[in-house]
C-alpha cells in the first residue's frame, strides 16, 4: 500500500472515539503505549503486521501520544541501531543511511489518550489530525539540514564516548530533533562493533524524534488545527 493511499483510508477515523471503530476485543487487548496502537491503526488502514522496514511500500506511519491541543506528551520511536552502528560510528553519508530511509517519509498521526488531569478510557481514545511529512518533497529544507546536522553530531559523540577507553560504552546521545537512548528488555542485546572491535554497549539503543521535531512539525504546518 502507497502512503497517498494509507491517508485516504484514514480520513475517516480522525478525531472518531476508539470505540467507533475498534472492537471490543481490540479495546480490551489494547495497553497505554503507543506500539500496540500504531499496530491496531495499521489493520485499520488496511496493513498488515510485518517485521518489513516500512510500513507502506514508500514511507512510514508513526503515532505519538499527545495532549488536546497536540503537544507531544513522549518521544516518538524511529528505529534500533544495533543492525547499522558501523554505519554511524563511521558517518556513512545521511542519505544513505536506513535512518533516512526509515524517515523521509512519514504519516504522522497524534494519538490523545488524555493527560495527567484528564483520564480518559481506551474507547474514548482517538486520532487528532494527520501530518504527512516527505523529506524528499518538502519546501521546509531547514528541517531535513537540521535533521542531517543531529545525525552526523550523534556520530561524533558516540565516537568520543567510546574513545575515552578500552571498557567505555555508548550513552545516550542528543541532537536538536532527534537522539539515541537504551531501547531494549531482558534477554538485552549487546551491541557489538566491529570498528571497535569489542562491545561498545550490553544493551540495544534506538533512534528517537525528540519532542521539540514534533513540535516543530506543527508550526511548519499552517493548517493544522491547535483546537479540536
Amino acid at each position: 500500500m502507497k502512503l497517498e493511499e494509507a491517508i485516504e483510508n484514514l480520513k475517516p477515523f480522525i478525531n472518531k472515539p476508539f470505540g467507533e471503530f475498534l472492537s471490543e476485543e481490540q479495546l480490551k487487548g489494547i495497553r497505554t503505549d503507543k506500539g500496540l496502537t500504531g499496530k491496531l491503526l495499521e489493520l485499520q488502514l488496511g496493513l498488515s503486521n510485518s517485521t518489513r522496514n516500512l510500513d507502506f511500500e514508500d514511507g512510514e506511519l508513526k503515532t505519538n501520544k499527545v495532549d488536546l491541543d497536540g503537544t507531544p506528551l513522549e518521544t516518538m520511536f524511529i528505529k534500533q541501531i544495533s543492525n547499522m552502528i558501523e554505519d554511524i560510528i563511521n558517518a556513512k553519508d545521511f542519505y544513505q543511511t536506513d535512518l533516512y530511509q526509515k524517515i523521509k517519509n512519514i504519516l504522522y498521526v497524534p494519538v490523545y489518550k488524555g493527560n495527567r488531569k484528564v483520564k480518559l478510557h481506551r474507547s474514548k481514545w482517538r486520532l487528532l489530525p494527520y501530518i504527512h511529512l516527505n523529506l524528499d518533497n518538502t519546501p521546509h529544507t531547514e528541517i531535513i539540514a537540521q535533521l542531517e546536522e543531529d545525525y552526523y553530531f550523534i556520530s561524533e559523540q558516540i565516537r568520543n564516548q567510546l574513545d575515552k577507553g578500552n571498557d567505555a560504552f555508548i550513552h545516550t546521545c542528543n541532537g536538536r530533533f532527534i537522539q539515541i537512548r537504551t531501547k531494549d528488555s531482558k534477554p538485552y542485546t549487546p551491541i557489538y562493533s566491529q570498528t571497535y572491535n569489542r562491545y561498545i554497549s550490553n544493551k540495544n539503543y534506538a533512534f528517537y524524534f525528540k519532542k521539540e521535531f514534533m513540535k516543530y512539525l506543527q508550526e511548519i504546518s499552517p493548517d493544522y488545527p491547535v483546537n479540536y
